[in-house]
């Protein structure tokens, strides 16, 4: 049985009269499981550069447009509280508001920025001087340096300054692995934003409508509803659906389409990843036949869903590549998949028939995944793809993805035809 630590689940705003999201504690679990899984690790810091691991570790954020950048960076040492270099005044920005963090541990630095700052502008041995002075002034010199994701300018750099340079990202990817009540509860409302979108897909599907067009306007409904990033909405439908292209288009809608979305969207740092499949105005036998294997996939990998069950497990009751029409599992990887979903899109576990029968992982109450699977119908065009996010709970499992999908909806249904409208107005035979 669900028990639930906060009032009014899914209000967005804080209000005196109840508790609900507990920013504070947020903070703070994640920094302490951050720090607990350096220390079981044999790292002596940690160089952050993805922007999920900095809002993780420092819960600072300065937009979208940082994403892709490198612009920004954290150093996380052993026995030590985060240190951030961010970009111009976002620095002072969080000294002045951000105070779980001592104010100088909050610093202007400028990064090499993916090479835009090539070493003959000195920016790139900078940044290696100062972490090795950190790394110095903490003892720390002759321990490996761990690193998420750098640019070979940052790295070349480090390595100059005497840096011992490996793996970071296994630590913090540990540490997001199990999710904390205030995280669960942010991906419950960030799939509570999607599940209004795919109300309003519903309504928009009909000939003449074009995927681009459905993306739009899903793109502005959620960041009306509070998302602070759409990451993509997928609109695949018709012709495309087969093989799955992963990416929308200005294709016309049609009648009798199958279409299928994917809308994955960031909610307080907390994401989203969550396909739904429509027939558009009717329907085929094979599309319906599509539809309904595809669910029963999902639905066996569910079922299974509890501490305890290995990811190995999950895997076998999804077909094998051949059976799918391919030659390999890596040639069809992703249609049949699970991966968890926190401030980052895939996180632990992974499951697929690529690994996961090789390196099966344990589930563990507090993990948060996505299960996808794919059904190609036998028109060969049409196919079928739906998702749910599933929390591990005590004794088994909850689905946080609302929107119904136990059934194929047909939207966009709105003819009538002439001889039912002459049978209903026909007055009956006199006796």
């Amino acid at each position: 049985m669900w028990t639930r630590a906060n009032g009014s689940p899914d209000a967005t705003r804080a209000v005196d009269w109840e508790q609900r999201i507990d920013f504070a504690r947020l903070r703070q679990d994640r920094l302490d499981r951050a720090k607990a899984a350096l220390e079981a690790s044999d790292l002596g810091a940690v160089l952050l550069f993805d922007p999920n691991n900095i809002r993780y570790v420092t819960s600072t954020h300065i937009g979208e447009w940082a994403r892709d950048k490198n612009a920004r960076f954290a150093l996380l040492p052993r026995g030590g509280e985060p240190i951030l270099w961010d970009f111009g005044s976002a620095a002072k920005h969080h000294q002045l508001f951000a105070p779980w963090l001592p104010p100088e541990n909050f610093r202007a630095g400028v990064a090499p920025m993916r090479g835009a700052m090539p070493v003959e502008t000195g920016i790139p041995d900078r940044l290696g001087e100062r972490i090795a002075t950190e790394l110095r002034e903490r003892g720390l010199q002759g321990e490996p340096l761990g690193i998420d994701m750098a640019d070979l300018v940052t790295i070349e750099a480090l390595q100059r300054a005497g840096v011992h340079v490996t793996d970071g990202s296994r630590v913090l990817l540990a540490a997001r692995t199990i999710k904390t009540s205030q995280e669960i509860a942010l991906l419950d409302q960030s799939a509570g934003l999607v599940d209004a979108v795919y109300d309003e897909i519903y309504r928009m599907l009909r000939p003449g409508v074009y995927e681009h067009e459905i993306v739009g306007r899903a793109h502005q409904l959620l960041f009306e509803m509070g998302s602070e990033q759409v990451e993509a909405v997928n609109a695949v439908s018709g012709d495309r659906c087969n093989p799955h292209p992963h990416v929308f288009s200005d294709r016309l809608l049609r009648p009798g389409d199958q279409a299928f979305f994917d809308v994955i969207h960031s909610f307080m740092g907390y994401r989203t990843c969550y396909y739904r499949t429509f027939n558009v105005g009717g329907i085929s036998q094979s599309q319906l036949d599509a539809y309904k294997q595809c669910r029963e996939w999902l639905d066996a990998a569910i079922d299974l869903v509890r501490p305890g069950t290995t990811t190995d497990e999950i895997a076998s009751v999804w077909p094998t590549a051949e059976e799918l029409g391919f030659p390999s599992e890596e040639a069809c990887f992703g249609l049949q998949f699970g991966h968890g979903v926190g401030v980052g899109l895939y996180e632990p576990p992974m499951i697929s028939r690529v690994h996961s029968l090789d390196a099966p992982v344990e589930l563990e109450e507090g993990m948060v995944f996505a299960l996808e699977t794919y059904c190609a119908a036998t028109d060969g065009h049409s196919a079928a793809r739906i998702e749910e996010e599933v929390v591990v709970t005590k004794d088994g499992n909850r689905v946080l993805t609302r929107f119904p999908a136990e059934e194929l909806l047909v939207a966009g249904k709105t003819y009538v035809r002439g001889a039912d409208l002459l049978a209903a107005t026909e007055s009956p035979a006199p006796v």
